[in-house]
């Protein structure tokens, strides 16, 4: 009788091991082809790309590896990298708080639900949709040329203005800056969910107490909200230091490279300059500064993010 029931257990054993084979067997054919993908089209170039940094390399020569070559003359004998970093990290400081502002103003007008909240909203969130495509950045060069919309708006207020926005040194930058805030549309979504995420009794309490407007954003909803607001800066940041699109089909740097941004600056240094080993060199230290600063904020958060669960 203990025999048999020994062997009864067993059976549930193997036949328990034997199912949750089955399903780990299962499990990892369904994550192979994530796991190809990532090593074959992520991991894999990544490493070749941190081994070009080290080299010489033309693409049409086979790399020569140089050691640290490309990072001393990097940081001791290129002047156009110093000014391409200070032109790209200009630009995130003001056009990423800029959008986040124009976000969050923009879902604190659409957070309460009306018949056309969700058209507003979608209208809203077209231009981040479609705002780096080559063709808005072609209309957007057109609508501030010297014979653009801007210019003919002005002159139609009685304001004469011919400026070459875009040939300046001092407003073609913010043109692109202007650019990057009207693309505001995925962090307003984002405010708009952690908008509604706040409880209502909060504000019905402060009201009860005499709380006014203001006094209800900065003590309640901003600081609520500093979850949401500290996502969104992490994915603006880094959004910010890869801009390509608006650098290489509006102004392709100029004037005076005061508009090269450093994927742009990337790029020409890989397939016009033909140094795939120095672009590949700026990569990893544009890796290596989006990493520390976003390093900084991690460890920040802990004196202006709260967290309701953590109290």
């Amino acid at each position: 009788m203990q025999k048999s029931e020994k062997k009864k257990a067993e059976m549930k054993r193997k036949t328990f091991a034997q199912r949750l084979n089955n399903e780990k067997a299962a499990g990892l054919i369904f994550v192979l082809p994530f796991i190809i993908g990532f090593l074959a089209f992520l991991a894999y170039p990544m490493l070749m790309s941190l081994y070009y940094s080290f080299t010489r390399y033309s693409i049409l020569k086979l790399p020569v590896f140089i050691g640290l070559e490309n990072y001393i003359t990097m940081f001791t004998q290129d002047d156009l990298f110093r000014k391409v970093f200070g032109v790209t990290l200009y630009y995130v400081v003001f056009s990423v708080p800029l959008r986040l502002i124009m976000a969050l103003v923009v879902a604190m007008l659409l957070v309460r639900s009306t018949k056309l909240s969700g058209f507003y909203r979608a209208v809203f969130y077209l231009p981040s949709i479609i705002g780096s495509s080559v063709a808005v950045a072609l209309l957007w060069k057109r609508i501030w040329a010297s014979d653009g919309v801007i210019n003919a708006i002005l002159n139609r207020i009685g304001i004469h203005s011919e400026i070459a926005w875009l040939g300046r040194e001092s407003t073609a930058l913010w043109v692109l800056i202007l650019l990057a805030v009207w693309q505001f549309g995925s962090s307003m979504l984002i405010f708009l969910s952690g908008l509604k995420q706040i409880p209502v009794s909060l504000y019905e309490s402060a009201r009860i107490d005499g709380g006014t407007g203001p006094r209800i954003f900065f003590k309640i909803t901003l600081p609520m909200l500093t979850p949401t607001i500290f996502f969104n800066l992490i994915n603006q940041l880094i959004s910010g230091f890869m801009a390509f699109t608006q650098s290489y089909v509006i102004t392709q740097g100029k004037p005076n490279n005061s508009t090269l941004f450093f994927a742009y600056y990337m790029y020409t240094s890989a397939f016009t300059n033909q140094k795939m080993g120095y672009a590949c060199a700026l990569a990893w230290t544009m890796v290596a500064f989006v990493g520390i600063l976003t390093l900084i904020l991690f460890k920040s958060q802990k004196y202006w993010v709260y967290y309701e669960a953590e109290g």
